[in-house]
């Protein structure tokens, strides 16, 4: 029965739409930007005009076009398309989902796409209610989340999925949306809108390669203007209609932030190393944590190329506990700018491990007799599978204060065996002379 009122009911809900639904890309040549992902021979093309798309997992931060990629492959793929969002379906709407999409397969051969936004929050019951028909291909599942779903998802449903990461919007790429967006004939039919330059570029920075916000700024600007059917947008009127630049952060961004600040001291880069920081900290992080890895830092890749570097670690540690924000922010700032301009050594983090390393994979050492605490009873000087290692009873301790330059030829390890290898920088370059020459002193007299 033909619906007679379907196209006025249409136009209504049309109306309200907000700008970023009525402009949503229809065909993968309208999507602006992710050409990592959408330029001819990639994977997700070739996948959609093969028809042989599985389930997918889009990830990346807000305003990226996750959920308008999803109904473009729906729609190129010529699939039912049912939205849902992870955080308020429950099993029983997902049964009735799958019932529903394996009725119409087996009526017209139609297959089924499920948009879950915000799969992050899919509950395990949930997961295992889906798992059976997405591996068998029922149901196509194309999942939307902004957190990393490595972490966020459960492996048996990323093992099923193919993961996409889509990436902000560059400056130039927001402009070129918001042109394709005044020119769209669903944005602004009946006005005649001319927008500055400047004005393009202040929604392209301020968006931080969210689309749907640079397109919402937009949209304000327009309807705040005077009742005209020409509108003019200037610089002023551009900074009016959006917020407050906010960079974008989130928990990747609490790791990949941190990451790259510490990546950028130990490349000895403090501009930007500061950069990462004031990013941080401009987000809301917690100034300790921050404190907390440079003092890491210190010790794993400065060491004793300068051992200042973790006594100023440990210093802005306390700082930024007793003092706070914002003004820990200046501590911070000396902290790791010292630590990146200091001379750089993993020589004491490589060692530490290799000696690790040694215990947990090769035979543990007894400590040899005269090692031993003395007031404990002697104890042999077998390894655990009997065998003798040396000979030591007739050893005794040798005192180092009452060698020549403080220098025994004393064992103490039992095996011929070096994990701290100095490297020819900073102090750890007068470090390297004077254990070279101690070694060599312990072995002469060792042999002698």
């Amino acid at each position: 029965m033909t619906d007679l009122w379907a196209a006025k009911r249409e136009q209504k809900l049309t109306a309200v739409e907000p700008l970023a639904a009525r402009v949503r890309p229809r065909t993968l040549s309208d999507i602006v930007g992710q050409r990592h992902l959408l330029a001819e021979g990639k994977l997700l093309p070739r996948m959609i005009n093969a028809d042989a798309l599985t389930s997918v997992i889009l990830h990346g931060p807000p305003g990226t076009g996750k959920t308008s990629l999803a109904q473009v492959i729906a729609q190129a793929t010529s699939r039912r398309f049912v939205r849902e969002n992870a955080a308020s379906v429950g099993v029983k709407r997902i049964r009735e989902i799958i019932d529903d999409a394996q009725r119409i397969l087996e009526d017209s051969q139609k297959r089924t796409i499920l948009f879950l936004d915000e799969i992050h929050r899919f509950t395990k019951a949930q997961q295992d209610v889906l798992l059976a028909d997405v591996e068998r291909g029922l149901i196509t599942l194309i999942g939307a989340t902004t957190e990393n779903p490595l972490f966020a998802v459960n492996s048996a449903l990323i093992s099923r999925s193919t993961l996409f990461r889509l990436e902000q919007l560059s400056e130039d790429e927001t402009i070129e949306l918001l042109d394709r967006t005044l020119a769209h004939p669903r944005a602004f039919p009946n006005l005649n809108i001319t927008v500055d330059d400047e004005a393009k570029r202040v929604w392209a920075l301020k968006s931080e390669g969210d689309a749907r916000r640079a397109i919402t700024a937009l949209e304000v600007a327009v309807l705040s203007a005077t009742d005209n059917a020409d509108i003019h947008i200037t610089k002023q009127i551009a900074e009016d209609s959006i917020q407050q630049k906010v960079a974008d952060y989130g928990d990747d961004g609490h790791y990949d932030a941190i990451s790259a600040m510490i990546k950028s001291v130990r490349g000895s880069d403090p501009d930007a190393a500061l950069y990462w920081i004031a990013r941080m900290l401009d987000a809301g992080e917690d100034p300790r944590f921050i404190a907390r890895r440079l003092a890491i830092l210190a010790s794993e890749d400065i060491g004793n190329a300068d051992p200042q570097g973790v006594v100023i670690a440990q210093s802005c540690w306390d700082l930024v506990e007793r003092i706070g924000l914002p003004e820990a922010r200046i501590t911070l700032a000396q902290c790791a700018t010292y630590l990146a301009c200091a001379p750089k050594s993993n020589a004491a983090y490589v060692a530490i491990d290799l000696a690790l390393d040694d215990i947990r994979n090769d035979r543990v050492l007894p400590v040899p007799i005269y090692l031993r605490d003395g007031n404990t009873s002697p104890r042999s000087t077998t390894d655990g599978s009997g065998q003798r290692v040396r000979d030591l009873e007739s050893e005794h301790y040798q005192y180092s204060h009452n060698a020549d330059d403080q220098q025994t030829g004393q064992d103490y390890l039992g095996v011929d065996k070096r994990y701290y290898e100095p490297k020819d920088v900073g102090f750890e370059t007068t470090m390297r002379e004077s254990l070279n020459k101690r070694r060599a002193a312990r072995k002469t007299k060792r042999d002698g």
